[in-house]
């Protein structure tokens, strides 16, 4: 591990974060757990880098050693595909959508590795990674072995796992069991299944779902563009908020008294109900487009669950912003947004 300026500006999707002190590479697994259990040993701070897609870094950087994990390549094994962490997702579900392989393809065009979508159990189109993952290959740096952990293992819930906000170990690996005859999982989103011209619950080629996910993510600024400012984000800044059962009725109120007699959009959750956190956003005032801190920051103009970086913005911009539309949904609704992606060095 040598010294480096590697400014993480050029590792993360939002184009921000300061310089690392450290930078490393690793290619392979065996590479991977060589460079953690020696920072490891050193008492070095690690940031692990997968595509940069769910982070961000405060603009002092990272006073440590980031490891950028690119292994790649996948192997099938029947019904099963064994696949490194850093291979490219969406690169990934391309190649199993041409193998007419079903149950990744309406997590089309999501970007980053695929080693970090078991960490938040990344999901869209009412499809999540918890659906179709086995198990993980996960280095414990406690215990600094090589172990397997089944699904069951890591606890999934709604963009979480066991994983998620702990630095316990690395995804080396990632199994997934898929479906070999063509055809997309049962359609669940209204908006995909209108998209489509199905009825909730059918299923289509795998193809046809892939195109029409992408046409859609594409619509809202969700498919990495170098030239589209609304692709320099981090994907959905905020998850959609649970709202606990006792707290619904006293929510559902307060919505009713800011923005009258509407039909709120609501999803089953556990222990109470999910809402749109756009949809929250966009109710408190926040129009696409809504500009930060000089015009260098501003929600997307296609769609106001992402905070994207105009050019020249700094991190601290971007968490501005962020503040804004979390406070501004609060005091109008008193509902809390949270970060979505991994916030490094910084707050919100």
């Amino acid at each position: 591990m040598t010294p480096t300026q590697t400014t993480l500006t050029d590792h993360t999707t939002l184009r921000l974060g300061g310089p690392a002190r450290a930078f490393a590479e690793a290619t392979s697994a065996d590479a991977l757990v060589s460079l953690v259990a020696r920072a490891d040993a050193a008492g070095e701070q690690v940031l692990l880098l997968g595509g940069g897609s769910n982070l961000v870094v405060g603009d002092a950087g990272f006073d440590g050693t980031v490891i950028k994990i690119s292994t790649s390549g996948w192997k099938r094994d029947g019904d099963f595909v064994d696949v490194a962490a850093g291979q490219n997702w969406d690169e990934f579900v391309e190649s199993m959508v041409t193998e007419g392989l079903g149950g990744v393809e309406c997590l089309s065009g999501i970007p980053g590795s695929v080693g970090a979508t078991p960490i938040q159990n990344v999901g869209a189109y009412g499809c999540e990674i918890s659906e179709t993952l086995v198990s993980i290959e996960f280095y414990d740096r406690a215990a600094r072995e090589v172990r397997t952990m089944s699904a069951a293992d890591l606890g999934f819930a709604y963009r979480t796992s066991v994983l998620k906000g702990t630095d316990a170990g690395v995804v080396l690996s990632v199994r997934f069991a898929l479906t070999p005859d063509g055809l997309s999982v049962p359609v669940r989103y209204a908006e995909l299944a209108r998209t489509l011209g199905v009825e909730i619950g059918e299923r289509v080629p795998v193809a046809q779902a892939r195109e029409a996910v992408l046409g859609l993510r594409r619509g809202k600024g969700m498919v990495l563009e170098p030239a589209d400012h609304d692709t320099w984000s981090a994907g959905s800044f905020f998850t959609n908020p649970i709202i606990p059962a006792d707290r619904v009725d006293l929510v559902r109120a307060q919505i009713t008294e800011v923005v009258g007699d509407v039909r709120i959009p609501e999803y089953p959750a556990d222990n109470g109900v999910k809402l749109s956190a756009a949809w929250l956003i966009e109710r408190a005032g926040f129009v696409k487009g809504h500009q930060g801190p000089g015009g260098r920051v501003s929600l997307s103009t296609k769609h106001t669950l992402a905070l994207t970086n105009r050019g020249g913005a700094s991190t601290k911009d971007l968490l501005t912003l962020a503040a804004e539309v979390r406070d501004g949904v609060l005091k109008r609704f008193g509902v809390e947004l949270h970060p979505e992606p991994l916030l490094i060095n910084c707050h919100v």
